[in-house]
């Protein structure tokens, strides 16, 4: 059965209307779940098995009946390894049900469906009694209820609850414990991801800079954790002010608070400097003792950082202060963790809030509007410096004295280049109410409200009166739009180029005057593994699983490239980098497909695990901006990709499985279509083995 979904297309701007068949969404959710990442996690899974088999003991040496609820339960996984550790038998929770439904499957065929129960519901509405979907209470909780921040998908409301309800007292868990850790430091790099920097503009009149208005330098940021790979993080790039602090614990085997709660911690700075950001991240323990421990700790604060296991599902945390403050060294301070059921967010203090009497600070909410318009990468994006030099030198061979400008890009400070740069007139397209307000607040700082003319309405309808009846000479982008997730969908740029055409004057400049499509194949490090069937998992067949995610993927995945921030990602270029496509903006968007097919031979030995795609725009003849590789492929050593942006990821599934072996010389054939219809673009590509062609 088909049915009908309305969606925004993030590159030809326009509302569509989708036959898409009935299961489409939770095809989605399967092909870009972490099932994958979690099953390669060996480290977490023998740290799983050994505390069940340790909790079972427990039990049995007690002499009760082990049984075990297991809440999210995913593919059944743990369930299997209380049975064959010993247990009586298995509540298996699931709540998704084409996951509930694998689990099943899963636990049929390796021969556990006499002990364990599958039960597709929310852990709270789980019934125990005669009638109900438990007979008795559980005395063995196994719960991987944890995100990156540990509690951002429920797991306190969710034991607070089993606790209550579904639990013996004095029961076992696994894991046992939970243990947040902390660490301050200052990094310039990392608060650019927060807050809006001076920028400075060198013009034929000196320096002029860009300054933040009050209320954005004064803002407390957004709530929500930043997540990320904080290993591809270099040492050099932040100052560590503090030791690692153990900030709170979760005792799972006990009654468990949602309640909001506050932590602190007191310590002696390491340096002076300004404390800016928080790095956190966590362990678990799986018994009682400690001695089973899982830690998520980045490599520097690892005894062992040979034995680091690589996870995507997992990763650390990234908090920013609300404000940065002056810490010397040797001076105590207390750093404060702060969390309500779902969130956790930090502050520093020059005392204990137990002993000052303190009101907690409340969960930080953004009131500039900048932090809920801006992601992170952009924040980073717009303070980058030697990016805007390049945009800076672009504009000063285009501009004249009498350039009426017109800027299309979400919250860009391209206009405000523009003007310093010597334009006569300058209109800017904001086409949200919020974008508009948070613009209007960034000209004012900088008193250019009457300087710039600020237009909310999408670019689109722009009407001759949108512009006081002026003809643009140049058309400005850079091109970015909050609805891109594709390097691609900033085409829209192109699109809206088309639209305003009309408003274009006698020989009007568009800056970028082209974009073009560019591709590499990789050998990843680790992000193979996200994609790579499992098989085998601690001695329990789970294909069934793999299949799940293949047919999600073959559902439509497959033929499409997935977005990926790859500075976090190592990978090695395998080709040269190959031009694909190019997209001519000084002319309209053609009628007809652009279309290209090809191949890329590989020069380097590897194991190729995809092909990764970015834009390249060309501001000039002499300019180009890169969305994706910032080098050009060595044969020795990491590719280094633009870290503001996310490129296009197209994996080759052949190569994800790691029992196949490498192969020899391979060429990869491609075949790549820009549809300017719909704004798509399709590919396929193919691996061939030259040896195998004749070649």
């Amino acid at each position: 059965m088909k049915v009908f979904c309305s969606r925004a297309n993030p590159t030809t701007g326009s509302v569509e209307w989708l036959a898409e068949n009935e299961n489409y969404d939770y095809h989605q959710e399967i092909a870009r779940s972490s099932y994958a990442d979690m099953l390669h996690d060996k480290d977490r899974n023998i740290k799983y098995y050994q505390g069940i088999r340790a909790a079972v003991s427990r039990v049995k040496d007690r002499g009760q009946k082990a049984l075990v609820l297991d809440i999210g339960t995913g593919t059944g996984l743990l369930s299997m390894m209380a049975v064959t550790a010993g247990a009586d038998f298995c509540y298996a929770i699931e709540v998704f049900k084409p996951m509930a439904e694998a689990a099943v499957k899963i636990v049929e065929k390796n021969g556990f469906s006499d002990k364990i129960k599958v039960i597709n519901k929310h852990s709270t509405e789980v019934t125990v009694g005669p009638d109900g979907d438990m007979p008795c209470r559980a005395n063995i909780l196994v719960t991987e209820l944890f995100d990156t921040e540990l509690i951002g998908e429920g797991a306190l409301p969710s034991y607070e609850h089993a606790h209550r309800h579904l639990m013996q007292e004095n029961c076992e868990a696994v894991p046992h414990k939970a243990t947040v850790y902390a660490q301050l430091v200052e990094s310039r790099r990392m608060w650019s991801w927060n807050k809006l920097f001076l920028i400075r503009v060198q013009t034929s009149l000196g320096e002029q800079v860009i300054a933040p208005p009050s209320e954005l330098d004064k803002c407390p940021g957004a709530p929500s954790v930043y997540d990320i790979q904080l290993n591809q993080v270099p040492p050099t790039d932040f100052t560590v002010l503090s030791d690692v602090l153990p900030m709170f614990s979760v005792d799972f085997s006990k009654q468990v608070s949602s309640s909001a709660a506050c932590h602190s911690r007191q310590f002696e700075p390491l340096a002076s400097g300004q404390a800016q950001v928080v790095l956190s991240w966590w362990d678990i323990e799986m018994d009682p003792e400690g001695k089973i421990k899982c830690t998520m700790a980045p490599f520097w604060a690892l005894s062992h950082p040979q034995e680091l296991q690589w996870r995507d599902h997992w990763m650390q945390c990234v908090y920013f202060l609300p404000q940065e403050e002056p810490v010397v060294q040797g001076s105590a301070l207390c750093l404060v963790a702060h969390h309500d059921d779902y969130c956790v967010w930090y502050s520093l203090q020059k005392t204990s809030p137990e002993k000052n009497g303190r009101v907690y600070p409340a969960r930080p909410v953004c009131d500039c509007q900048a932090h809920l318009l801006w992601n992170r990468p952009r924040f980073g994006e717009i303070n980058d410096q030697d990016r805007t030099d390049q945009y800076v030198q672009a504009l000063k061979a285009v501009l004249k004295p009498d350039s009426v400008c017109l800027c299309v890009s979400d919250g860009s400070l391209l206009s405000v280049l523009a003007h310093y740069l010597g334009a006569e007139q300058v209109f800017t397209v904001e086409n949200s109410a919020a974008s508009h307000r948070l613009m209007k607040k960034i000209f004012k700082a900088n008193h250019l409200e009457d300087k710039i003319n600020v237009i909310e309405k999408r670019p689109e309808l722009l009407t001759s009166a949108d512009l006081e009846g002026k003809k643009v000479s140049v058309l400005l982008g850079e091109p970015f739009f909050t609805t891109s997730l594709l390097p691609w969908h900033n085409l829209y740029f192109w699109y809206v180029r088309t639209a305003v055409a009309p408003h274009l004057g006698p020989g009007a400049v568009v800056m970028p005057q082209a974009a073009s499509l560019h591709a590499a194949i990789v050998e990843f490090r680790d992000l193979w593994r996200i994609r790579s069937p499992c098989g085998d998992c601690e001695g329990f067949d789970v294909r069934i699983m793999d299949d799940m995610i293949q047919r999600a993927l073959d559902f439509r995945e497959s033929k499409e490239a997935e977005p990926h921030p790859l500075w976090e990602y190592p990978c090695r270029s395998l080709s040269e980098t190959q031009h694909i496509l190019t997209f001519d903006f000084r002319q309209p968007v053609p009628s007809e497909p652009l279309h290209a097919e090809g191949s890329i031979e590989l020069r380097r030995p590897g194991r190729s695990h995809g092909a990764v795609l970015w834009m390249e725009y060309h501001l000039t003849p002499d300019s180009t901006i890169s969305t994706g590789l910032l080098k050009p492929a060595a044969d020795k050593g990491d590719c280094c990709w633009n870290p503001h942006c996310k490129q296009a990821v197209y994996f080759f599934s052949a190569a994800l499985d790691p029992r196949a072996p490498p192969g020899g010389p391979q060429t990869v054939s491609y075949t790549v279509e820009f549809h300017p219809r719909t704004g798509d673009v399709t590919m396929d590509f193919t691996v061939l083995d030259t040896l195998d062609d004749g070649h």
